[in-house]
């Protein structure tokens, strides 16, 4: 077992000389900030509900009278390929217009299928061969990615071992980039064969494969990325990648058009032109998926779940997730930072309420931010499964909660301020959920919805706008498979990547433990030394989840063959959609 080494480590957060000098060490940590706040998606789902929970007594969840309980086992993480070619698919991103097609400067459901990667993440979340017919550890301290013959760039240039290692050096010498961290312990990439790249590492990185199989391996080609400059990827800009659909058009304010790549190495897509429409408005999108007028979409609004349930138009399809709904503190020198507090706050919400109240049925519980989906694909998935059903389960009892208010020493007199962004509703509801439970237990909570640039500040370098508040609620999801991305962000020191680690928390045990599974090759050792920091951070509720939320995509009966689970951000999820 290895040790991380720290100097690496520290390079996250810009203790250590940068690589980029001119940008100065505060640009870089304000700039991961940024990136990586981006993947703490803020409204993945468009919801629509209005109830509060009221909360009388020590209580097991049950589900609400007339929502129908989903099983977990019933969800579906790819539908069967399609046999028929389509000449045109649209689809509707509630999300709204993409900032970039570049991954790792922003998180859409587009790139995915233009932008291939050295490995593949599967419906399921296992992995499998991409553009790399191989790229494996050869020993602990030293990644061979060996690039499939034959495979070419849009425009038939194939893609060689100095195209990969463009790429790849732009998120290891990019602070922007939100992928920089899976790049912290490489220590340098050299060509060593005609089809061969080579990385070494300055200890063992049991996340660095993962990650490839995601944004992070997303190849762009050199000459044409650096030809465009700062234009890459943006509407005014082109793109060269070698997925299966290419980027035809994009009309800022309207839409993106993809067309099929004919010459695809796994196969054309069956589908010739798939055409994004920007539609943000959840009852704008349900209407016209309703109607017909769009083919298809993700992250569709549970609150229209009974409409798409009697469709004749489509069907809904619930897939696995690592999505989910939380809170957590600010800062330091708050009552947040008081894990009574928190832990008073979890007993106070009643989960399968929650779920039924603003996901409408589509999730469930969860008894730890990271989400069971997340080792779905893992050779040690069964150790890391034990230690998540060994975690307590979440329940309501009220008399605990108001214990543990009073055990805390904290003055109930001052409320407490929640930051939401402004106009999200399934945020809304959940800060009325938990403002209406705090105040069953005594303590006061204060909602502070911010516009968009406001609320994007708290993420930030900056103090600042975090002073004034004791709790955010956000929406978060991982797209490749791992469990570390969220503890290392909110659970270690700020030196060793911490950076949303606002309230200072500090364990050791969590610590060192966290630092081995990353370092540590063996996968079952890995989760091994996971499970021992979960055992700790899991009671200490730096997040308090609220819910595990199913990916949701509706579909035009004509269609099949989409990537329906949260792997659809990582991958070519329409690479075998077309018709029936």
């Amino acid at each position: 077992m290895y040790n991380v080494v720290t100097s690496m480590v520290r390079n996250v957060t810009g203790d250590e000389p940068v690589r980029n000098p001119e940008r100065g060490n505060a640009m870089r940590d304000t700039g991961l900030r940024a990136g990586v706040a981006r993947r703490v998606r803020i409204g993945a789902l468009a919801v629509g509900a209005s109830a509060a929970l009221v909360l009388t007594a020590c209580t097991t969840p049950e589900s609400t009278p007339g929502i129908e309980p989903i099983d977990p086992a019933s969800l579906v993480a790819e539908l069967p390929a399609a046999t028929t070619e389509v000449d045109q698919v649209t689809w509707g991103l509630v999300e709204g217009e993409p900032l970039s097609l570049v991954p790792g400067y922003d998180y859409n459901l587009v790139m995915s299928n233009l932008c291939d990667s050295l490995l593949r993440v599967n419906g399921d979340f296992t992995i499998s061969p991409g553009i790399a017919e191989n790229a494996d550890w050869v020993d602990p301290v030293t990644f061979v990615i060996d690039i499939r013959p034959g495979v070419t760039f849009w425009d038939g240039t194939p893609v060689t071992p100095d195209d990969v290692i463009y790429t790849l050096e732009r998120h290891r010498n990019d602070i922007t980039s939100g992928f920089f961290g899976a790049f912290v312990l490489v220590g340098g990439m050299e060509v060593t064969g005609e089809n061969q790249v080579t990385i070494h590492f300055v200890a063992p990185d049991s996340t660095f494969r993962e990650a490839l199989s995601g944004g992070a391996g997303a190849i762009l080609s050199k000459a044409f990325s650096e030809e465009q400059g700062e234009s890459l990827g943006t509407s005014s800009g082109g793109l060269l990648c070698a997925g299966p659909y290419q980027l035809d058009s994009w009309t800022p304010g309207t839409e993106i058009v993809l067309t099929a790549n004919e010459n695809y190495w796994d196969g054309a897509p069956l589908v010739k032109k798939l055409v994004f429409k920007f539609i943000p408005d959840g009852t704008t999108l349900t209407n016209a998926l309703l109607a017909g007028e769009v083919d298809g979409a993700f992250n569709i609004a549970p609150a229209s779940r009974s409409a798409f349930e009697s469709s004749d138009q489509g069907r809904l399809i619930l897939g696995p997730s690592t999505a989910s709904f939380s809170f957590g503190p600010t800062r330091a020198d708050g009552a947040g930072s008081n894990p009574k507090i928190r832990q008073a706050l979890s007993l106070a919400i009643d989960r399968q309420q929650y779920i039924d109240t603003v996901l409408n049925g589509l999730g469930q519980p969860q008894s730890t931010f990271v989400a069971p989906f997340a080792w779905a694909g893992s050779p040690a998935a069964d150790i890391y499964q034990a230690g998540y059903d060994a975690l307590a389960t979440p329940q309501v009892d009220l008399d605990a909660a108001r214990k543990l208010v009073e055990e805390s020493g904290e003055d109930t007199s001052v409320p407490l301020r929640l930051a939401i962004p402004a106009g999200n509703k399934e945020l809304s509801q959940t800060a009325a959920i938990i403002q209406s439970a705090a105040q069953q237990i005594g303590l006061t909570v204060e909602i502070d919805e911010r516009q968009a640039a406001d609320f994007g500040a708290i993420f930030l370098d900056d103090p600042a706008p975090r002073e004034n508040i004791d709790f955010i609620a956000t929406t978060g999801y991982t797209e490749t498979p791992g469990v570390l991305a969220y503890p290392q962000l909110f659970l270690l020191p700020a030196e060793f990547g911490g950076i949303f680690n606002w309230s200072n928390y500090s364990d050791s045990q969590v610590t060192s433990s966290l630092q081995a599974a990353r370092t540590t090759p063996d996968p079952a050792g890995a989760a091994e030394a996971y499970v021992s920091a979960q055992e700790v951070f899991a009671p200490d509720m730096l997040q308090v989840t609220l819910a595990g939320a199913y990916h949701t995509t509706f579909l035009n009966n004509r269609l099949t063959g989409a990537v329906t689970s949260v792997a659809a951000y990582a991958t070519p999820w329409a690479l075998h959609l077309g018709g029936k």
